[in-house]
C-alpha cells in the first residue's frame, strides 16, 4: 500500500473535473443552449488529461515520493537498529543465563527488566516516527491538491474550456482532446518558478522520550512509498 496512493486517490481528481462555462468571463448570466445543431451538449469545449502521466511528470508529486522513500528507509534503519539492539541484550542474557552467571535472582531481574525497557523504548520510539511519516503524508497531499486544483481551475478558463476530465473517468474519448503535456508543462513551470519546494521535510524530528509500554518491539512499517496512483 502506497503512502501517497492511498489518500491521495481519494479526492485529487475530484478537484479536475471542472465546469467552467465560457460566459463566466463576463458579468452577463449564461445563455441557455437552443436545441439547433451545433448547440447543447455538442457546442461544450471539454478536454482531458491522463492523470498517471502527470503523477509521473509533475515535479512536486516526483518530490513528494522520493521525500516519503526517504522517510521509509530512515524508518527501517531505525526498526533494524531497535531490534540488532534488543536482539543482542537478550542473547548476552541467554548466554550468561545458561553459563550460571547470574549469581542472584536479583541479578537475573534487572536485566529481564532492562530488557522490558528496552522492547517498550522501541516500540514507542518507532509509534512516534510513523506517526510523524503520516503527519507529513497528510501535508504534501493538501499541497499535491491545492497545487493541481488551483492551476486547473486558472487553466481551464484562461483556455475557455467549459470542462476538464480525467481519462479514467471515461469510456472513450478522442484523444485529440488530450491536453495532458500542456498541462505538466504548466504545473512544472509554476513550481519551478517557486523554487520546487515539496511541504515533506527531508528528516524526521527526534521521537520524543519514550514511556513505558507494552514489551514488545513492533514490526509494522508504514506502508511502502511508490508511484502515486490517483485513480479511483
Amino acid at each position: 500500500m502506497n503512502f501517497i496512493k492511498h489518500y491521495t486517490k481519494l479526492a485529487l481528481f475530484a478537484v479536475v473535473v471542472l465546469m467552467v462555462a465560457s460566459s463566466s468571463c463576463n458579468d452577463k448570466p449564461a445563455e441557455a443552449p437552443k436545441a439547433s445543431a451545433g448547440t447543447g451538449l455538442e457546442a461544450l469545449k471539454v478536454r482531458y488529461i491522463d492523470e498517471d502521466s502527470i503523477m509521473a511528470n509533475y515535479n512536486l508529486a516526483k518530490d513528494i515520493n522520493e521525500a516519503m522513500l526517504r522517510r521509509q528507509n530512515q524508518y527501517d534503519a531505525a526498526q533494524k537498529q531497535r531490534g540488532n539492539e534488543i536482539s543482542k541484550f537478550y542473547n548476552a542474557m541467554q548466554q550468561k543465563y545458561q553459563n550460571n552467571q547470574y549469581l542472584t535472582e536479583e541479578a537475573f531481574n534487572a536485566d529481564q527488566a532492562k530488557l522490558q525497557k528496552m522492547q517498550a523504548d522501541a516500540d514507542n520510539y518507532l509509534a512516534s516516527m510513523q506517526q510523524s511519516i503520516q503527519n507529513e503524508l497528510n501535508q504534501s497531499q493538501i499541497q499535491l491538491l491545492d497545487s493541481i486544483d488551483n492551476f486547473m481551475k486558472d487553466y481551464a478558463k484562461k483556455k475557455g474550456f467549459d470542462m476538464v476530465l480525467r481519462k479514467s473517468a471515461t469510456l472513450f474519448i478522442d484523444e485529440k482532446y488530450d491536453v495532458t503535456d500542456e498541462v505538466i508543462e504548466g504545473l512544472n513551470k509554476r513550481y519551478n518558478k517557486v523554487g520546487g519546494k515539496a511541504a515533506v521535510p527531508a528528516k524526521a524530528p527526534e521521537a520524543a522520550p519514550a514511556k513505558p509500554a507494552a514489551p514488545t518491539v513492533s514490526a509494522e512499517k508504514p506502508a511502502t512509498p511508490g508511484k502515486v496512483d490517483l485513480k479511483k
